[in-house]
């Protein structure tokens, strides 16, 4: 579909219970998209209003709509029609077949939103009945019966993310192991294997940032061989990790104090890894000014 500037821009989730929707608009609000869940049809109007009144604070709105709703889902198509005519809209379907939305149901031991008296079947086949008829008129329609939550949210992500936007946000935290491991990295490399700065006197009152140190800690034997080598095997993880909608990741590079040689390496690393696709690098040094 293509975009109009111009026009604000709705997305309507909508579709079965138990396809998926929670999943979905998790997704839309990782890529910064507001995100109103169980929205009855007649209050789209009123949101969209709401939302072009803020001007461009909130420039794309995603709505999840369904049989919640109960009676006032019954104004959904109407409403969906009038909106169409000054926003721009696309409406998602979530389907999937029976016996994959009647294990999820059991599997969290949840009964059918219409199930009532009867059977969980008895509520599908009731709800896929009041459905037909949004379904024929949505724009995607996406049948997730056989894709977990992780690649779900990855069909959404690759659908709907901002154009340039990031697949990975990466930070390449510095620090000290004096003052413990970071808590929150999911990589570490030890910078110790270099000789430390700190014991040549010229350099010690200087950090990482500075050439001097950053000259020094590259020039030493197998400084950018680990640099290169680190880099490469890097590469195939960053891309796993936007196929698996993994969407931040840290890495941690640690010398004694976090001063010099892990700043420089982490700065070095920093410059590599920032010219892969779908990657966006930010440098963090946790521990640097702290001596």
């Amino acid at each position: 579909m293509t975009t109009d500037p111009d026009k604000q821009e709705v997305l309507i989730v909508t579709g079965m219970s138990g396809a998926g929707r929670s999943t979905v608009a998790n997704a839309l609000e990782d890529l910064d998209w507001y995100v109103v869940d169980n929205l009855p049809p007649q209050m789209l109007r009123p949101l969209v209003d709401l939302v072009e009144r803020a001007g461009t604070n909130l420039p794309r709105i995603a709505a999840v709509v369904d049989i919640r709703g109960r009676d006032l889902f019954g104004d959904f198509l109407e409403t969906v029609q009038l909106l169409r005519s000054g926003t721009q809209v696309q409406v998602i379907f979530l389907e999937a077949r029976d016996d994959a939305l009647v294990r999820r149901f059991e599997s969290v031991r949840r009964p059918h939103p219409l199930q009532g008296d009867g059977t969980l079947l008895d509520g599908i086949a009731a709800e896929r009945s009041r459905l037909l008829a949004v379904r024929e008129s949505s724009d995607l329609v996406i049948d997730t019966s056989d894709l977990n939550v992780h690649q779900l949210a990855t069909t959404i992500t690759e659908r709907f993310a901002a154009e340039g936007r990031a697949g990975v946000q990466l930070t390449i935290m510095s620090f000290g192991f004096k003052y413990g491991l970071p808590t929150d990295v999911d990589l570490v490399v030890d910078a110790r294997f270099l000789p430390n700065p700190f014991w040549i006197p010229e350099l010690r009152a200087h950090t990482g940032v500075d050439p001097e140190v950053r000259d020094f800690v590259l020039a030493q034997t197998g400084a950018l061989e680990f640099i290169d080598h680190y880099a490469a095997a890097l590469a195939p993880v960053l891309a796993g990790y936007q196929r698996e909608n993994k969407r931040h990741a840290t890495i941690g590079i640690g010398c004694t104090g976090g001063k010099h040689r892990s700043v420089a390496m982490a700065r070095e690393l920093a410059s590599r890894l920032e010219k892969l696709p779908g990657v966006a690098v930010n440098i963090k040094h946790r521990d640097l000014g702290r001596e």
